[in-house]
């Protein structure tokens, strides 16, 4: 049975670490609102985005020289992925979702033949798949979150995947973020970019979507957008990461303040217990000893 002593002791660390993880809720909480507010200002641009492009790709359709970031290279045999974590843990499963689908995503792909290669965002993505697929990684990028993610961010990611398309390095694109829906619920969500998902048209052939006219012509205006789309729809990603990110902590911290309570509490049962055992006793020894004299 443990002492007075160490119970005292554990109770003392259990309350330093519900005090820790009370103020890291309220920070994540703090940090949610504005980035929730990001992700969903960005949200109808990247759509709108989306449904332009594919009302584009869908003009262009049977026509020849359509530019790689919209086709692809008409291939279907080497695949990017592009998961997205974040820097820091103490996020419940934020992090392990996105490596899980990640991963089930891998299997399937490579079960099917084809050949895969990553470009992880964030510190966790990078780490976890560094253990098991290092040989797959082609490059990383690191510390994108923080206090807020700049577009220079996305547009710096969209650069590396451009070059790495113009060099044929892959023939897929595909971005794996968690979707922010609200506090307790990030759904992992895989979004093609290269060549343009399919969303983007059927979106072009739905009849309540917009009509537009084009001026100049479709080729050149591909040309001008197509860099611009892709990095919207990663900066959308991004943001739409951070806000699942900051929702998972404050909800594990949540949780984790809660579960440090009692644990107080049946630590402080225990404590009155032990010490009423042993007060109990003393008074035993001394009744003991008056009767014995």
């Amino acid at each position: 049975m443990a002492s007075l002593k160490e119970l005292r002791a554990s109770i003392g660390s259990v309350k330093s670490t519900r005090k820790i993880t009370s103020a890291m809720k309220m920070v994540a909480a703090a940090k949610l609102r504005r980035a929730q507010l990001h992700a969903e200002s960005a949200r109808p641009y990247a759509v709108a985005m989306r449904r332009m492009l594919g009302e584009l790709a869908g003009a262009m359709s049977g026509e020849d020289g359509a530019p790689k970031l919209l086709a692809g290279s008409g291939e279907d045999r080497v695949h990017l992925l592009i998961p997205i974590t974040s820097d820091r843990g103490l996020a419940g499963g934020f992090n392990s979702n996105i490596n899980r689908t990640t991963r089930l995503t891998i299997r399937r792909l490579q079960a099917e033949g084809k050949t895969v290669k990553l470009l992880p965002v964030g510190r966790k993505g990078f780490d976890f798949l560094s253990r098991d697929y290092a040989g797959l990684i082609v490059d990383h990028v690191i510390g994108v979150g923080g206090r807020g993610v700049p577009f220079s961010a996305a547009s710096d990611l969209g650069a590396k995947i451009t070059k790495l398309l113009e060099n044929g390095e892959f023939d897929v694109c595909t971005v794996v973020y968690n979707r922010f829906q609200n506090v307790m619920s990030q759904v992992p969500t895989p979004l093609q970019l290269i060549p343009l998902g399919l969303d983007a048209a059927e979106a072009a052939s739905d009849p309540n979507a917009a009509q537009y006219e084009f001026e100049p012509d479709e080729q050149t205006l591909l040309e001008r957008l197509l860099p611009r789309n892709l990095q919207v729809q990663i900066y959308a990603a991004l943001l739409e990461s951070a806000a699942g990110e900051q929702g998972a902590r404050m909800t594990a911290m949540d949780n984790a303040t809660r579960n440090a309570g009692k644990a107080i509490d049946r630590l402080t049962q225990k404590y009155n217990r032990t010490r009423q055992a042993k007060i109990t006793n003393d008074l035993i020894e001394i009744i003991s000893g008056a009767q014995a004299v």
